[in-house]
């Protein structure tokens, strides 16, 4: 047997813990994945940070539209597996959901104005632009060109404008360009099936992020975040924020020295990932973000932005 048994229990976990609410499509999809001999020994012949469930079937929407149910998914990857394979060893996960800052943006007020943003993970900028969108809480409304809805418990301390942003920044390995009609394919890819509302959104955003040009930088946030954060305008509060990137940090003592590197530099840190990708957070829950300052849990999360509940 040429793959690992963890792959199995990769793709069954997937299924039941993150798509079965989601999109009934990709769970059942992934599923069948963990038990198909022929899947499994194609992606045990890549490298192990290519095994992810969202980069599989990214590739595969990127290459033949968007999944069906099974049968097409197995047909699709029966016709096109050596393309399915270029595309997973030259991508990444790059999921960026634009709807997360809404559930930033009660922290990012909060802070002394007015912010330098510095984005780890940044893909291809769209949650830089916090200051560019306009919000809807239901009891608050903040107008803007793109409206991100997002339920807000109670406890949630709501903005009434959004922040003053005078520099911003982005780390990534492999940056994306908004203007780029390749990179705009591939984030479409990512969406999942069932999802199908969030692409009007990003394609919103990707619009709006092709005309204010972040800087997006390639780079390693565990070697190349204190060169950057050099560059921020002093007088401005240096936040150095990221959202579900720290789950691909593998190693526990990197992410640790990563929230370290921060503190040292003197930015606030919010993090809004998965509770055990987290230093320092002991909550822990299922399929959730939790969004953190400086390793201070704030509140519980959805991973797409949907709603925000504060603790």
């Amino acid at each position: 047997m040429k793959y690992v048994w963890r792959i199995p229990d990769l793709y069954r976990g997937f299924a039941e813990r993150e798509a079965r609410h989601r999109s009934p499509v990709y769970a059942e999809i992934s599923a069948r994945i963990a038990e198909d001999e022929g899947m499994l020994a194609f992606l045990g012949e890549l490298p192990k940070t290519k095994w992810q469930p969202n980069l599989f079937l990214g590739a595969v929407q990127y290459l033949c539209g968007p999944a069906r149910d099974w049968p097409w998914f197995r047909a699709r990857f029966a016709e096109r597996s050596d393309d399915i394979r270029a595309v997973m060893l030259a991508r990444s996960t790059q999921t960026n959901e634009p709807a997360r800052c809404a559930t930033l943006l009660p922290a990012l007020a909060a802070l002394p104005q007015p912010l330098a943003l510095l984005e780890v993970g940044a893909s291809a900028g769209l949650c830089l632009l916090p200051d560019r969108y306009g919000y809807d809480y239901g009891r608050v409304r903040i107008p803007g060109p793109l409206v991100l809805p997002c339920r807000a418990n109670a406890a949630t301390p709501l903005p009434s404008r959004v922040p003053d942003v005078v520099w911003r920044a982005g780390l990534d390995l492999n940056p994306l360009d908004a203007a780029s009609a390749d990179d705009r394919a591939w984030l479409e890819a990512l969406i999942w099936p069932g999802e199908e509302e969030r692409l009007p959104r990003l394609r919103a955003a990707l619009e709006i992020a092709r005309q204010e040009r972040p800087g997006i930088h390639r780079g390693d946030l565990r070697v190349d975040l204190p060169a950057l954060a050099a560059q921020a305008p002093a007088g401005a509060t240096l936040v150095v924020f990221h959202t579900a990137v720290l789950a691909y940090v593998r190693d526990k003592a990197e992410r640790q020295a990563f929230g370290e590197s921060v503190r040292e530099m003197g930015a606030v840190w919010l993090a809004n990932e998965n509770p055990a990708a987290i230093p320092g957070v002991t909550l822990r829950g299922e399929g959730d973000f939790v969004l953190a300052r400086d390793g201070g849990p704030l509140a519980w999360t959805d991973p797409h932005g949907t709603w925000v509940n504060w603790l």
